[in-house]
């Protein structure tokens, strides 16, 4: 079986596999074929590839040409789709809610599609979770940079000159990315405070030492179905007249909420932008998708009324030798989760939950009910 990795764009700063990888790879019994220049970005050069096995070939078409499986970080453009041998098996981000067009023509193409952000989170496919592993190290670079951005330090410090108090951090959302945001800011001797509005991720803010901010909404009822209703506008006040005070009390706000698939929701306002002193810091970790901060702006670090709004996209890219090394870990362990070790083969196991979770096409068609085409889609 032969591995393909092509190099990632240019504005892209991590790379897919790093050289250990392949090694582990080869001694499975694969072979690899690496685009010359690959690890460039991280640091790695071709000889260290080449040493750990790998194939350097000068040629992209040559690369994708050859293999049964092409391991990628980012989703391919639509004319490279073509370059793929018919049959293989490609693993990357897909983003397939926003990528139809996309979808549809690995599908024509009859390559087997596997979107790295539909792997499920279950305790068996946590190693290969990229979604997670990624967002652990953006809370990390966020807070670095909100640090960064900040006039001031973030410990207390006790001087002859007097005594320094601790920033104050504020953390929106307390998920993967925002605990690992409020540890780092903990670390960094920052006073934090994190609200999420879950109530049942307040153990882990506290377990990591930070407060956690409880919006009392009174009774919010389930649905048949076991889900929670939608807030009232009243409820919905509440909320925000809490966080609106929490956000003009911090030097540092970081917003964490995404939703896959979905335009992430707006939760700080330019009123509560408007209501924070000159010199603190925002950083909208959801940028990418719509933002969680109005007024934000991807790719820029824009002032509103002397608060600096910090939309820097790809933020795990800013300690992208880490993230490589984390998302390249993620690739082998979904690979060695379904390696036949009489035929050194990956398989796809099409019965395998993990597998149903993240095929999106497979023989020619869209197997993911999710992303299949609608009927009268079918029939133009």
């Amino acid at each position: 079986m032969i591995i393909s990795i092509p190099k990632e764009p240019k504005e892209e700063t991590r790379v897919p596999v790093v050289p250990q990888t392949v090694d582990k790879l080869k001694k499975k019994g694969a072979d690899i074929v690496v685009e010359a220049g690959l690890g460039r970005s991280v640091g790695f050069t071709d000889e260290e590839y080449a040493k750990a096995g790998a194939k350097i070939e000068t040629s992209r078409k040559k690369v994708l040409a050859a293999g049964d499986v092409v391991l990628r970080l980012r989703k391919p453009e639509l004319k490279e789709i073509g370059l793929s041998k018919k049959g293989a098996v490609h693993i990357s981000y897909l983003d397939p809610f926003n990528e139809p067009k996309l979808i549809a023509e690995m599908a024509k193409k009859q390559l087997s599609a596997i979107s790295m952000e539909m792997i499920p989170r279950s305790t068996r496919a946590q190693k290969m979770d990229a979604l997670s592993s990624q967002a652990s190290l953006a809370g990390y670079a966020a807070v670095i940079v909100a640090a960064d951005y900040l006039r001031k330090i973030f410990p207390m410090m006790m001087t002859p000159a007097g005594t320094i108090q601790p920033s104050k951090v504020f953390v929106i959302g307390a998920g993967v990315a925002g605990l690992q945001a409020i540890a780092t800011a903990k670390r960094l001797g920052a006073k934090v405070d994190a609200f999420d509005t879950r109530p049942v991720a307040k153990s882990d803010v506290l377990s990591l030492g930070a407060k956690f901010v409880e919006v009392d909404l009174g009774e919010t009822g389930q649905t048949a179905q076991g889900y929670a209703k939608a807030l009232t506008e009243e409820q919905l006040k509440k909320q925000r007249d809490v966080m609106k005070q929490y956000c003009a009390q911090a030097d540092v706000v970081i917003t964490t909420a995404q939703v896959f698939g979905r335009k992430a929701p707006v939760i700080v306002t330019a009123d509560m932008v408007a209501g924070m002193r000159p010199g603190s810091v925002i950083v909208d970790l959801a940028v990418e998708t719509g933002g969680n901060v109005e007024g934000s702006v991807a790719g820029k670090v824009v002032e509103k009324n002397g608060v600096m709004i910090v939309g820097m996209k790809n933020m795990p890219g800013r300690v992208a030798q880490n993230a490589s090394l984390m998302y390249s870990n993620n690739l082998f362990n979904l690979l060695d989760e379904f390696w036949n070790k009489e035929t050194k083969q990956f398989e796809l196991k099409l019965d395998d939950d993990i597998i149903k979770s993240c095929l999106l096409t497979h023989g020619g068609a869209v197997v993911h009910a999710t992303f299949q085409p609608k009927k009268e889609e079918k029939k133009k």
